[in-house]
């Protein structure tokens, strides 16, 4: 046996894909490392922080979209902000996207795209039988879900700190969320929407420390647009009935830009860096956010019910960062006084 022969035998296989084996994924888009640049430079504690900040801003987006759903259909809109997220990823990631176009990143992307179409149209259908709170708080629940669905896809550990800290953020949820017991059909809708929700985080921690977070990305935006454009044109009025204010395209081009393209960019990037089921908890600070600004810009009473909420929320935060380590000493003092 030749030397080429032995240097091929030894080369590593990549994967085939539409066009042939696939192009190798940038080393900053991996997992942190030593010497990485770019995404994979920057510490789990900056993702951490781009989590919580992204969940702000979405927090904030109910606001911007509560009267532009006045003029423009939830699929209309969801499919304008969706696709027009695609076309500015494939402006900014057109190299990236041709040269890793194969069956298995768009298979992730799909995937993604899909069960994130569903998640929001099952909470859409849903608020239609229910109140914003309780959409809220029910959508809020995949922050328990992930840590079940990552650790059966990726075997991820499931410690008794991720769960006791989902069940504390839930409970904090539901005091700032929650304004009634009963449960309809649009309850059930949306809690199954947040199961698509969690099957998306999932997915996003599991395959985006192998594949490029901007391509799948790009064709999860692609996928959600496809589906919210069909499903605009069978159950929403034409398009052309719209008033298409500046308002409304500033809106919409919001939404598309900063909500969408760079927010769940971003998730996608930090789930690829920190546990899903810490991104999870973070991500669910969405809810708690759009009560604090209806607090803040419109009006509504900061109760003791609130208050309780939010500190149970921080609490929840605090128990999947530290573990209670800072409690150790306290609690092995008495020990030693002994």
């Amino acid at each position: 046996m030749s030397k080429n022969d032995l240097g091929s035998a030894s080369a590593p296989q990549e994967p085939e894909g539409f066009f042939g084996a696939d192009a190798p994924v940038e080393i900053e888009d991996r997992a942190p490392g030593t010497r990485l640049r770019g995404a994979g430079a920057r510490s789990p504690l900056f993702w951490k922080l781009m989590l919580a900040a992204m969940a702000v801003v979405w927090g904030y987006s109910f606001f911007v979209m509560k009267d532009v759903l006045d003029t423009v259909s939830p699929f209309t809109l969801l499919a304008c902000r969706f696709l027009g997220s695609a076309l500015i990823m494939f402006a900014l990631f057109r190299r990236r996207i041709v040269r890793h176009f194969n069956a298995r990143n768009v298979a992730v992307g799909v995937a993604m795209g899909a069960s994130l179409g569903i998640a929001y149209a099952l909470q859409t259908l849903g608020l239609v039988e229910t109140t914003a709170g309780k959409s809220a708080f029910l959508t809020g629940t995949y922050c328990i879900l992930v840590p079940f669905i990552s650790y059966f896809m990726a075997r991820e550990p499931l410690t008794r700190f991720n769960l006791g800290a989902a069940l504390l953020c839930l409970a904090g949820i539901a005091l700032v969320a929650l304004d009634s017991l009963v449960v309809n059909r649009g309850d059930a809708l949306t809690l199954v929407g947040a199961v698509f929700f969690a099957l998306q985080i999932a997915t996003a921690a599991r395959y985006g420390r192998e594949l490029d977070v901007n391509v799948i990305t790009f064709w999860m935006f692609l996928t959600v647009g496809v589906m919210d454009a069909v499903a605009a044109l069978a159950v929403e009025p034409p398009i052309t009935s719209i008033a298409w204010s500046p308002v409304v395209i500033a809106t919409i081009a919001f939404l598309a830009l900063f909500c969408t393209c760079i927010g769940m960019l971003v998730q996608n990037l930090a789930l690829a860096h920190v546990p899903p089921a810490t991104g999870s908890l973070l991500l669910s600070l969405e809810s708690p956010s759009g009560v604090l600004f209806s607090v803040l810009l419109a009006s509504e009473v900061l109760t003791g019910r609130l208050v309780a909420g939010f500190v149970l929320i921080f609490c929840s935060i605090v128990l999947s960062e530290t573990h209670l380590s800072f409690l150790r000493p306290l609690l092995l003092r008495p020990a030693r006084n002994r």
